[in-house]
Formats: C-alpha cells, structure tokens, sequence
C-alpha cells in the first residue's frame, strides 16, 4: 500500500508547518477571500473557520474580556473587504472544545487556499464571540475530519443549536476533492518534533508539512500498515462498521506495548489521530501503569489532572499495536516542557496522559506525541488510514 501512495503521489500540493506555543500548535497559512491568516492544522475537527473583525473576547466562563486576552494574531477576517465573500443567512457556526474554548457567530462562503489547493465556495465559520487561549499568532482553524463533525445549525441562536438542527457540510479537503482540484483523494501529515523542549521564539518556521493528494518530503521506514477508519452507529453514537456515519479519523488499537503491559487490558476501539491534541489521552489503567515506569516515576497531580515528570527523567520504552504492527513512540516525545513554576524552575509533564474510563463513551487519543513517529495518511474515499512509521530524526 506504501508503494502505491508513493506512486499515486507523483504530484502534490504540500504546505510548510510552523510551531506556535511552546510548539504544541501546528500552523499553516490559508487565504480566504484575498486574506492570509495562520491557522491551526486540525485532524480532530472538521471546520475551516477564521475570527471575525471586531469579535467580541470572553474568558472560559462566559465573563467579557478585552480583544487582546483572546490573543489571535490578527484584527480578524474582515468580511466586508472580501469580494468573494458571501453570507449564509438564517444559520449560525457554534463550537466547543475539549479544553472549554467556544466561537459562535456567522457563516459564509468564500474562495480558500491551503498548500497550492485553491477550493470556491466554501462554507467557513466567521465567529464574532469567542472564548479563546490564543497564541498571538493564530487566527483560526483549518478542520480536516468528516462533515459529520461540522458546527453550523439552522438556527441563528447558538444556544439552540442541536442535532436536531444541525446541517452538516463538506470541509476544505473533501470540498477540495469534489472540485477535482486534487490529484488524489488522500492527504498526508507529517509533525517534526521541537528540536529541545524549551522554545523561546514565537514561530518555530518548517516543523512539518500537510501534502493534499500525495506524501509530504520526510525520510519513511518500511513499517506500514492500512486499517479501516472505524465509523460510529447513527444511534447510539458508539463505534460501528454497520450503517456507520464518520466524524473522526477513528481507529482500532490493538494493544500499547510497554514493561507491564501484559498485565492491563491495553486494547480499545475509540481512538483517534488528532493534530490539533499535543498530548496522548489513554484509559486510565494505562496511562497508570505506563507513568509508574518513568525513572523516577511520575507524580500525579488530582487537581490539574496530569502526570508531572523529572525533565530529565528516563522514560519506559512505548509502541503502538495497530493492525499487527509496532510503531514506537520515541522518548524524547514522551517529557514535555509545561513551563515554570513560582521559583522559576522548569516544569515537564508525561506525553501519556490519562484520559478516563475505557468506556464506549469515551474518546481517547493519539496526539502529536505519537505523531512525531509516523506519517498518517487519511483517505476519504475509501475511509482507510495508512500508518507510516518515520525514519529517525
């Protein structure tokens, strides 16, 4: 299969990443409208969306902020001055993220570019409220994943918003493909890791690279392996291969490898590759038993709900069981930088985190930590993953 993306892969539209905040963002420049913004790279949501000019800045809590505690990048998307720029009217864009951020506002459709792909009409969020931990460079976000995912509701109250009024629409990549402005109906992601763990730049230029239609310019290993995206019931939401709708770029894991891992069950079949998490989120057995085996083990901490680390502590060695084949996690992914404390001393957490029961309900993921040690490569056509593990770097 490796082989044959390579070869389909002949031509490419392929953009540069940068990191922004401490390089836990991976961002990329898009054009809508005649306006260029960076935005973050996103595998675990599905809408394109850019920060309207003179949006309103909330904190967490819904309480009124100035513009600049939202910290993006720019003034915003300034609509009006968009000749292409037309209104959806009647609707409304309302999202929420894991972490508490929230946007709501307009919707619109206007000609966007990513990598040397050039998409006309495409529907875009234009959010005039926002709750947002900004990193003073970017001003939105491009969505990769299914239509499924999207936040646009026939309502123009986003309080109302629901599923019983929720209108999905094609995001940038599958726009991308019906269009035919793709030569294949794939993209590939390749993250680079931070060169230390302490970045003192803003922008960290050239940390990887987001190929629509073909494989990005990174050094592969021959370790690969294709595995369906496992879709979810229309019903009761939970993973399904019968009548499945998608909305993340969801796999099967077949088990983590790590000293002691025979004796947890590793296994679970709601997991997803996301650009937009930099941590791993496991079942809380695993992320247990793995974080015991950091020398000097690792401490967690209730209320913050993390697992701290020694910055130079050794970590236990971790690889990934997907379709039968190992992917390792390298080491040096598995200790992040959480900044300082009082005394001004560094702080590290694990790349292992835990992200609660193993149950149906719960999403656990595959972030930048696991990331950095493969290129994915998402089909939309077939609904397939291929995995290819990284050469070292």
């Amino acid at each position: 299969m490796l082989s044959a993306l390579r070869a389909k892969a002949s031509t490419n539209n392929t953009a540069v990443l940068a990191g922004s905040d401490l390089d836990q963002e991976y961002l990329t420049n898009i054009t809508v409208g005649g306006q260029t913004f960076p935005v973050i790279v996103d595998t675990g949501s599905s809408d394109t969306w850019l920060i309207k000019k003179g949006f309103k800045c909330f904190n967490l809590t819904g309480t009124p902020e100035t513009e600049e505690t939202c910290a993006f990048g720019s003034a915003g998307f300034d609509t009006a001055a968009s000749k292409t720029f037309k209104s959806f009217p009647k609707v409304s864009f309302n999202i929420s993220y894991g972490d508490g951020e929230f946007l709501s506002g307009g919707v619109g459709f206007d000609t966007v570019s990513a990598g040397g792909v050039t998409v006309t009409q495409q529907e875009i969020g234009t959010p005039d409220l926002a709750a947002w931990n900004g990193d003073g460079v970017n001003s939105g976000l491009l969505g990769l994943a299914y239509s499924g995912l999207t936040s646009v509701f026939n309502t123009t109250d986003p309080t109302k918003a629901s599923n019983a009024n929720h209108i999905p629409y094609d995001p940038f990549f599958f726009t991308a493909v019906k269009q035919g402005v793709v030569t294949n109906p794939f993209f590939s992601i390749a993250l680079d890791r931070p060169a230390s763990l302490t970045v003192n730049v803003t922008v960290d230029p050239n940390l990887g690279y987001v190929a629509f239609g073909g494989m990005p310019p990174v050094a592969l290993d021959k370790t690969a392996v294709t595995v369906p995206i496992q879709g979810y019931s229309a019903t009761t939401g939970d993973p399904s291969t019968t009548n499945a709708v998608y909305f993340y770029y969801t796999l099967d894991v077949a088990g983590y490898v790590f000293s002691g891992s025979t004796s947890v069950e590793t296994a679970n079949n709601n997991t997803i590759l996301d650009t937009g998490t930099t941590l791993n989120y496991f079942p809380t057995k695993v992320a247990k038993a793995y974080n015991a085996g950091f020398v000097p083990k690792a401490k967690y901490n209730e209320d913050e709900g993390l697992y701290y680390v020694d910055c130079d502590a050794t970590p236990p060695a971790f690889s990934v069981n997907l379709g039968g084949k190992l992917f390792p996690i390298d080491a040096r992914d598995q200790i992040l930088d959480a900044g300082t404390d009082d005394a001004g001393k560094v702080l590290c957490i694990s790349g292992t985190q835990d992200g609660g029961a193993d149950t149906a309900e719960n999403v656990f993921i595959l972030g930048d930590v696991f990331l950095h040690n493969i290129v994915p490569t998402f089909n939309i056509k077939t609904n397939e993953l291929t995995i290819t593990r990284r050469a070292k770097y």
